[in-house]
């Protein structure tokens, strides 16, 4: 059978290398034929104009709970399934689902229920495995994770969940904990992505922690060390490890709120995007009216409070989760960190690719990968969606 092939033009491409001005970009079947600044004959092709907006590769999020008013941990296919079509509006082409501190039925069942819904998965950003965050984190820097469930890495325990299921592509947790360097070892092993998340380690154990396995920072600033005090004499946290390790790569939630626009040039300047993912961290209000929501599973999760942009704990003492799309931390980068367009493009396409270990077929618009494809104008407002070559979503509903 012939595959469908599109050819879009009147659009400026963002590529790994450069923005071409009114380029022409080739799709047949699910991957990229060709990308040309000039015209290309390609007959029997569909052709798309896209009215001179900017022509991108699809958003990749590496971190994300939910949207739409379903989350990841509400205990069904259809929440997975809900939160993807959600996303897909805001850019977003690839996902990695992400659970919350639970103990080991839920995290067992969470396994159960990510490879169905992958298996269902057609109308929606697709997924790239499973993120387990938690349940081995640091009670002191716990944030919105449920201390019920909270603990130390447990050989038995991550050995039965890792057996359960090869979905789980990521898992953060506080590397300080007992038992937690041999667990970075063992994820390693795996070819599993070890992060550090809701840790109060200092410089030299996230030095350590490195050496075995743990080379992302999960959400950087937010609930992590910083620069301590012990006996009059000062520490570097798990900030200061993730700008002085090279390769360590870092994820910012880039919504403007849990970040000010001075620490987000910071790590643009000191990281740069090709270290810098761009995440939403979002929970299930992203997509959704201010108000009265819940962080985690609907019946036994915490009631939050959505307001200026974010999810707050009840008392407003904390923030509890991010509401953010990814189309939205574009935006913020571009306005309010300064960073050219290009770039912030890279850090929710080419970077996290490269972190997830995708990069041979999504992030970049390159002969050859997958045609996850975004049309977004100046305001980086997006209109058309294709994921593998197909138009999956459309602003106008007439096309």
């Amino acid at each position: 059978m012939e595959q469908r092939k599109y050819k879009i033009v009147n659009g400026h491409i963002i590529t790994p290398y450069r923005i071409i001005r009114n380029g022409t970009l080739i799709t047949e079947g699910k991957r990229i034929l060709a990308v040309s600044e000039r015209d290309v004959e390609m007959p029997g092709a569909t052709v798309i104009d896209a009215g001179g907006q900017y022509v991108s590769p699809g958003f990749i999020d590496l971190h994300i709970h939910g949207g739409g008013g379903f989350d990841f941990m509400d205990g069904t296919v259809a929440a997975f399934l809900k939160v993807a079509e959600k996303h897909l509006e805001y850019g977003t082409t690839t996902m990695v689902p992400t659970t919350l501190s639970s103990d080991k039925a839920s995290l067992l069942k969470a396994l159960e229920l990510y490879e169905a819904a992958h298996a269902q998965n057609t109308t929606g950003a697709r997924f790239a495995g499973l993120h387990l965050e938690g349940p081995y984190v640091a009670m002191s820097q716990r944030g919105a994770q449920d201390p019920r469930y909270i603990r130390n890495p447990e050989e038995a325990e991550y050995m039965e969940v890792l057996s359960a299921s090869s979905a789980v592509v990521r898992w953060s947790a506080a590397p300080e904990l007992p038992g937690a360097l041999p667990f970075g070892r063992y994820l390693r092993s795996r070819g599993i992505l070890a992060a550090a998340a809701h840790t109060d380690a200092i410089y030299e154990e996230m030095l350590e922690a490195y050496e075995n396995g743990y080379t992302h920072i999960t959400h950087l600033y937010s609930a992590m060390s910083s620069v301590t005090r012990r006996n009059a004499f000062r520490y570097a946290g798990v900030v200061e490890a993730a700008f002085l390790i090279d390769d360590m790569t870092v994820e910012i939630i880039a919504d403007g709120i849990h970040l000010p626009a001075p620490l987000l040039k910071l790590v643009y300047k000191i990281k740069g995007a090709g270290k810098t993912a761009l995440i939403t961290d979002a929970m299930r209000a992203a997509g959704m009216p201010p108000g009265e929501s819940v962080l985690g599973g609907l019946h036994n999760g915490i009631k939050v409070l959505v307001e200026d942009g974010v999810a707050k704990l009840p008392d407003r003492t904390s923030f509890a989760g991010s509401v953010a799309t990814a189309d939205r931390l574009v935006r913020t980068m571009v306005q309010l960190a300064e960073v050219p367009l290009q770039e912030a493009v890279q850090m929710i396409t080419a970077t996290p690719a490269s972190i997830a270990g995708i990069d041979d077929r999504k992030g970049s618009l390159v002969a050859g990968k997958d045609a996850d494809i975004v049309f977004f104008d100046e305001k980086i407002q997006v209109s058309t969606v294709f994921i593998e070559g197909e138009r999956m979503y459309s602003k106008d509903t007439t096309l």
